[in-house]
């Protein structure tokens, strides 16, 4: 099958739509499938990154005002002649919204099929950084999805989003984890000591440093005694957390087994951010065999058992974060149970597994599109 991967962003981009646009291209070309991936230029400066299983076609791109981590494309014509060019039999749009609309629109004019992935909650990150905009953003996204010949959303509550703002033929397609990158048995004991020389409890988020992923509810939690936050990722909110954050280690952007290792090293993992459409971070801690403290909102409700592989917590609640942490803290026992049973929860969430069914995916809407034509 010759797929064209149609992605908003890509390594050497640290964030989901890259990972997840990575993991698939991988996917298909495991499986003897062919993909070609078009995505905006990275940041001038950025180390290559040679990890793609297939060519990567970069069209020009503009930094976002206020996050230049973020790259914008411009418009251009190696879209559509990279179309044709592949042959591509289906095109695939991960997180579309700039070069996913346009690509959308390639992809109609060559009458290939479409599967457009939501993964970024634009309305939200519209009303986080604009305060306005977010039904102006609703319609660009129903405008895009409902053209496409089926939308993958991460989560039931996406689904359920999408569905309500009346993009129609919705199904759920999760993400997958790598179980053996990230496994209990990394826990690092002289890297505990490192960050906590004095055996504090160590309790840390992972993600990138932005408004919307709201970093700062964990100032509570560095208050606590005997527990030390460690922070690891980059973006513009890092040298407010500095602030913010009192006594906190942040550590930057940590990547591969380096990264493994600090998530099999915490006792309890932490994410704070309110518009994740699933929340990769969360299912690789629990693969790593660590307890969780998430928002009880968007992607989270479908990963975390509260009780069972760790705690639910109010959106934006810093008290509530405090709270759960500090329950965790007073009971090793209870933090090992969530914690293998958050492992054993993940066992079967592998990207071989998700990949399978993302295949099956195409291979519908490609019989569809045959029966049509019939």
């Amino acid at each position: 099958m010759r797929v064209v991967i149609v992605t908003e962003s890509f390594p050497p981009d640290v964030n989901g739509v890259s990972h997840c646009a990575l993991q698939t291209a991988r996917q298909l070309a495991a499986r003897g499938h062919d993909p070609l991936v078009i995505t905006p230029a990275a940041v001038p400066g950025a180390e290559p990154d040679g990890r793609a299983p297939c060519p990567v076609i970069r069209v020009p791109s503009l930094p976002l005002p206020g996050y230049p981590q973020v790259r914008v494309a411009l418009p251009s014509r190696r879209l559509a002649a990279a179309l044709s060019a592949h042959r591509a039999e289906l095109v695939h749009l991960a997180s579309p919204f700039v070069l996913g609309a346009r690509g959308m629109t390639a992809a109609a004019r060559q009458g290939i099929p479409t599967i457009a992935v939501y993964q970024t909650d634009i309305g939200g990150y519209a009303r986080t950084y604009m305060g306005v905009g977010e039904a102006t953003a609703w319609r660009r996204i129903r405008g895009v999805h409902a053209a496409a010949d089926r939308t993958l959303a991460p989560s039931s509550a996406a689904l359920a989003d999408l569905a309500a703002h009346g993009v129609p033929r919705v199904r759920l397609w999760p993400r997958g984890v790598d179980t053996d990158r990230f496994r209990p048995s990394l826990r690092d004991e002289a890297l505990r000591r490192e960050l906590a020389p004095g055996g504090e409890l160590l309790v840390g988020y992972v993600g990138r440093l932005a408004p919307e992923k709201h970093v700062e509810l964990l100032a509570r939690v560095c208050g606590l005694d005997g527990v030390r936050v460690v922070v690891v990722g980059d973006g513009p909110s890092r040298t407010a957390l500095r602030t913010a954050l009192p006594g906190a280690r942040l550590l930057g952007r940590r990547t591969g087994g380096e990264l493994a290792r600090i998530f099999a090293s915490l006792d309890v993992f932490v994410h704070t951010g309110p518009l994740e459409t699933f929340c990769q971070t969360v299912q690789e801690a629990m693969a790593s065999g660590v307890p969780v403290v998430a928002p009880a909102v968007g992607g989270p409700l479908d990963l975390v058992v509260p009780g069972r592989t760790g705690s639910l917590v109010a959106p934006g609640d810093a008290e509530a974060v405090r709270d759960a942490v500090w329950a965790m803290a007073a009971d090793p026992g209870l933090r090992a149970a969530y914690g293998a049973a958050g492992r054993a929860a993940v066992e079967g969430r592998t990207w071989d597994a998700v990949g399978d069914q993302l295949v099956g995916h195409y291979e519908e809407v490609l019989a569809e599109r045959t029966a049509v034509a019939a």
